[in-house]
């Protein structure tokens, strides 16, 4: 599987700014609400979230479960294999976002590895997200 590529599926629309419920900004500064994919490295691709299942989005947090896929990197990134760990998800601190002040976006999240994680990363890895 190549999970950095594009995906066939068609796209979701894109949320009404201002309806208060927290979005997600993506790395295209496009706002969304429960993806099914989620690209954290976006510089170069080398970790990203995919099979997205939201248990709950909600004005303070978002929980999901899903896969998350990240290059080893070995011997270098280039040459790498791309490993995929089951993650829980979490988003929260939802604050105003920068390109739409009437429009909250969760500021930071929670990736947290049950059954083993990628050699880089700790068991749970908290991370802001841009704005």
């Amino acid at each position: 599987m190549a999970p950095a590529s594009a995906s066939a599926a068609a796209p979701k629309p894109e949320p009404q700014h201002g309806t208060g419920v927290p979005v997600i900004v993506n790395c295209t500064w496009q706002p969304q609400v429960r993806p099914t994919d989620f690209l954290l490295a976006c510089g170069d691709g080398n970790s990203r979230l995919t099979s997205l299942h939201w248990s709950q989005w909600g004005p303070s947090k978002a929980v999901a479960t899903g896969t998350s896929w990240v290059n080893d990197c070995k011997p270098y990134c280039a040459a790498g294999k791309f490993r995929s760990y089951r993650v829980t998800v979490r988003l929260d601190r939802p604050q105003s976002w920068t390109k739409h002040q009437d429009t909250q976006h969760y500021s930071r999240i929670t990736l947290s590895y049950p059954n083993g994680h990628p050699d880089a990363f700790q068991k749970v890895m908290t991370t802001p997200l841009w704005n």
